[in-house]
């Protein structure tokens, strides 16, 4: 691996504060296999480890990391940028770090990936041309951290001051020095703007990629940036890292939805956590099985804890904030393993329990942070001396058709032309649903017959309110007419009133003429229900009359 070395710092330019610092981007040249899996949570509470340092693999660090020089006591200092932490820390091995006052405060501070054991020391520093006379850091005695196999001797924490576990220690005793190297460069001249911005580019050199870091300034070519929408942090108010909301992903041409685990967080999004100090991106596992499970020859390896892809295979996809769409390069989707070059991996890894711990859904790094032009900005100074609300603007630096034919230039194959994404509704937040095919042919058919379906539908109703009409006419005639007498009341023919004589000459005719009575059938509130009774018994009476058997 060539020998890492940091670009020297900007010179201010008039009476602005607002500098540029170039920085490198380190590749290792050989990398062995991950370990296992990867706890990916932030810890902020000091926790003291062992002294004794054990160095880290290549591979926990993947492939990329980001730094800068940083001038302490006089000396310069090569560290990692890390935006997903807010603390600033120094191993003072072999040499210790000069005109350091340093305290009786001890720390550990724990990472997803390392730690760094110290005192809490106050140093004058110099950062982007701006000094600060009493700086508090970590003066670290032992560490463990993939910065230091790049040549880096610590790491400064671009985050918010409530991140901060030296500040939080500091404020602890009643003082209030502990604040992070950031807020004191902003503080020391608040009418410049407070934000830093950063661009993760690369460059024709196989070995070192070199990017800017700007504080106060954009670079002229991304100034584009400020026009861009201005995307919250969640929560809005007082965030502790670099958080933000996604709407949805994109892979191809089928829109996914997103969902949380952030309690508090609108449903229908995923809290991200944009982190330049990490080298992948950390996501649950059914987004990873969206990205990967559809490729052809893909599968998830459990002993790497990430999806292998054949290499050749381009995977288009993008991210949506704030109803921007912002593309990914397919070559940082799927980059090749350092361990096996034929081998390609998944650089978004699936995590089955929650990336963040309940603070954030996923865990965005430099796979993704390569592919835009990033502003992040901590709210200017009111007029009680505290910082406005905080957000982020990205500027999209992919063009997905270039993109493709970088992709295959490296990969071979043939690049793909006319690759768009359209954002989804941001009204209600919910995503693109894609059709499959059939049921897509089926909507298309039935629209061409629409038409001639409502005509058929509404003669058919016309009809049906015609008939009602003439029936309800009829009803109306009759019922205007008069009631019609029948010649023969009753039944067309007289009913026989005296039949027993005739046929039971044995029975003695009533002396009075039977009147006949009309018996209403119909039950009234008092009439009790009298059951059947049972057939005759006994002797019968003359004639073939059958029993009764009701």
């Amino acid at each position: 691996m060539k020998l890492v070395q940091a670009f020297s710092l900007a010179v201010l330019v008039g009476v602005s504060v607002a500098v540029k610092i170039p920085f490198i981007q380190s590749k290792p040249t050989a990398l062995q296999r991950r370990s296992g899996g990867t706890d990916v949570s932030i810890l902020s509470h000091p926790q003291v480890l062992s002294s004794v340092s054990t160095a880290l693999t290549l591979s926990d660090v993947h492939d990329l990391i980001y730094m800068a020089n940083v001038t302490l006591g006089g000396v310069d200092y090569l560290v990692q940028l890390d935006t997903g932490s807010s603390d600033l820390w120094v191993l003072n091995s072999p040499t210790p770090i000069p005109n350091t006052n340093i305290t009786s405060q001890n720390c550990n501070l724990t990472y997803g990936i390392g730690w760094a054991y110290g005192g809490i020391s106050y140093v004058t520093a110099e950062f982007a041309g701006i000094s600060v006379p009493s700086q508090a850091f970590l003066d670290v005695s032992s560490a463990q951290n993939p910065a230091l196999s790049y040549g880096a001797s610590g790491l400064l924490g671009l985050g918010f001051d409530s991140l901060s576990t030296i500040d939080a220690l500091v404020n602890a005793t009643g003082a209030s020095t502990g604040r992070s190297l950031l807020y004191n460069l902003f503080q020391d001249n608040p009418s410049e703007p407070n934000f830093i911005a950063l661009s993760l580019q690369s460059t024709s050199d196989d070995d070192q990629i070199t990017g800017s870091f700007a504080i106060g300034e954009t670079e002229p070519q991304y100034s584009n940036v400020t026009s861009t929408n201005k995307i919250p942090t969640w929560p809005v108010n007082s965030p502790t890292r670099w958080n933000v909301l996604l709407d949805s992903f994109i892979v191809g041409t089928e829109t996914y939805s997103v969902s949380t685990g952030v309690q508090g967080a609108p449903s229908n999004k995923a809290v991200v956590l944009l982190d330049s100090g990490t080298s992948y991106t950390y996501a649950p596992t059914d987004v990873c099985q969206a990205i990967y499970g559809g490729v052809s020859g893909a599968q998830y390896n459990s002993g790497l804890g990430q999806w292998t892809v054949p290499c050749d295979v381009e995977i288009d996809m993008a991210l949506q904030f704030d109803d921007q769409i912002f593309p990914i390069h397919p070559l940082d989707v799927s980059p090749t393993s350092f361990s096996d070059p034929s081998i390609c991996v998944g650089s978004f890894v699936p995590q089955s329990v929650s990336v963040g711990a309940g603070q954030f859904d996923w865990l965005i790094g430099d796979n993704v942070l390569r592919s835009v032009y990033a502003v992040y900005d901590f709210g200017d100074f009111v007029s009680s001396g505290t910082m406005g609300s905080p957000y982020v603007q990205m500027l999209s630096l992919v063009d997905p058709d270039q993109a493709s034919v970088e992709f295959h230039s490296v990969r071979g194959g043939t690049p793909e032309n006319n690759i768009t994404y359209n954002a989804s509704s941001g009204d209600s937040g919910s995503t693109t649903v894609t059709l499959s095919t059939d049921v897509a042919n089926t909507i298309d058919k039935l629209s061409k017959y629409l038409p001639a379906m409502l005509a058929v539908m509404a003669l058919n109703a016309l009809v049906l309110v015609i008939l009602s009409i003439v029936a309800l006419v009829l009803l109306c005639r009759r019922r205007g007419r008069g009631a019609r007498t029948r010649k023969t009341p009753g039944r067309l023919s007289p009913m026989p009133m005296n039949i027993t004589a005739t046929r039971y000459p044995d029975y003695a005719s009533p002396q009075e003429p039977h009147t006949y009575q009309p018996v209403s059938m119909a039950l009234t509130e008092d009439t009790l229900f009298a059951p059947p009774s049972p057939a005759f018994k006994g002797q019968s009476r003359p004639g073939d009359r059958p029993n009764s058997v009701a």
